[in-house]
């Protein structure tokens, strides 16, 4: 039975003396008459020499008792003195202030340098394990999630077909209004399908089919994956021996590349066909319409946009696919891989549409 003994030897001094078992409940009962008896002394003796035992909870009095300002006389038994060595080694000592960085606005840009770097270098990793785990499976297709594939290519194409047709008529119409107010003005109106085919087929249809396949498709593929990370079910894959690249990514971003110049042709066809429609309004036949289509439009525009289109379908299918399996684990988790794949996935779209822009105006084409 622990028998604490407070003894004030002088004003400033107070001489704690702790006896038998020191336990969680004495510990307990004893922690606020111990310390209101240290309260206000400059200097603390903390006597354990006759505990006998002692465990975590007996350890955290008299450590909090001691503080900055104690004197220890250590338990003569070996397990307490044991036990209070371990607690003591544990706390360990307080951690000293950071020192103050001169220079910090060139600390902050090479810690943003480096974390870009390091970002960087995650994506070329995640890039070069989807280009090897393609690669093996090249001589082997059989080994890949055909049904996956299929599955996939029925969620991001045939339900974004209504989607893109809605858009694509509204865009279509929208062109060619706006097209008709200064063409009006000089009796061009006739060349309104020329604007507008070049416009579709060249820039507006892959584009606008990207926008519409990395907010459906790269924002599910990150939602899915994610999800599946949170979960651990992407470690259990690997636990299986099952590799995550081949079971899961590949297949999605097989079916995002396939699926765009599908989505792109959809919003040519259903652009053309509501300029089609403002060309009627305006008094102009569906045979004059046709004949400057036939005479402007070369197959070249046409299988460029859809080059373009397979393009920006892989470059969505990798960014929201990177974006899921490199999801944290918080709560938040989820709803910011999906963010992260929508926004680059964008950014993608109108960096590799600028590459392409100055790559077609080099060759001519």
């Amino acid at each position: 039975m622990t028998s604490p003994v407070f003894q004030a030897d002088t004003q400033d001094v107070a001489t704690l003396r702790f006896t038998g078992t020191l336990d969680a409940r004495q510990a307990g009962d004893l922690w606020q008459a111990a310390h209101r008896a240290a309260r206000g002394a400059g200097h603390i003796i903390l006597d354990a020499r006759a505990v006998t035992q002692l465990d975590s909870a007996g350890a955290a009095l008299l450590v909090s008792l001691a503080r900055d300002r104690a004197e220890w006389i250590e338990p003569e038994a070996a397990a307490p003195r044991a036990v209070l060595k371990r607690f003591r080694d544990g706390l360990g000592p307080p951690r000293p202030p950071p020192a103050r960085r001169p220079f910090a606005p060139i600390s902050r840009i090479g810690h943003t340098a480096l974390l870009l770097l390091g970002r960087l270098g995650e994506r070329l990793t995640f890039l070069g394990e989807a280009i090897i785990a393609g690669a093996g499976l090249l001589p082997r297709p059989w080994r890949l999630r055909w049904v996956e594939v299929l599955r996939h290519l029925d969620e991001a194409g045939t339900r974004a077909f209504p989607l893109c047709m809605l858009l694509g008529t509204l865009i279509g119409v929208i062109l060619a209004f706006q097209a008709s107010i200064p063409m009006r003005q000089f009796g061009a109106e006739i060349f309104i399908p020329q604007l507008v085919g070049i416009s579709l087929t060249r820039e507006l249809g892959p584009l606008l089919a990207g926008v519409i396949l990395a907010g459906r498709t790269g924002s599910a593929y990150a939602a899915e994956l994610g999800t599946m990370r949170v979960n651990e079910e992407v470690d259990a894959l690997r636990i299986m021996g099952l590799d995550p690249m081949s079971w899961l990514v590949l297949p999605r971003i097989l079916a995002a590349t396939l699926v765009m110049p599908v989505l792109a042709m959809v919003m040519n066809v259903t652009g053309l066909i509501g300029m089609g429609i403002v060309m009627g309004v305006l008094g102009y036949p569906p045979s004059a319409v046709l004949s400057q289509l036939v005479q402007w439009l070369a197959l070249g525009d046409l299988a460029g946009g859809l080059g373009k289109a397979a393009v920006f379908g892989l470059a969505i299918g990798y960014i929201g696919c990177r974006a899921g399996l490199s999801a944290g684990r918080g709560p938040r988790a989820v709803g910011d891989a999906a963010t992260a794949a929508v926004v680059g996935g964008i950014v993608a779209l109108v960096v590799l549409d600028g590459i392409f822009a100055v790559l077609f105006f080099r060759l001519g084409w």
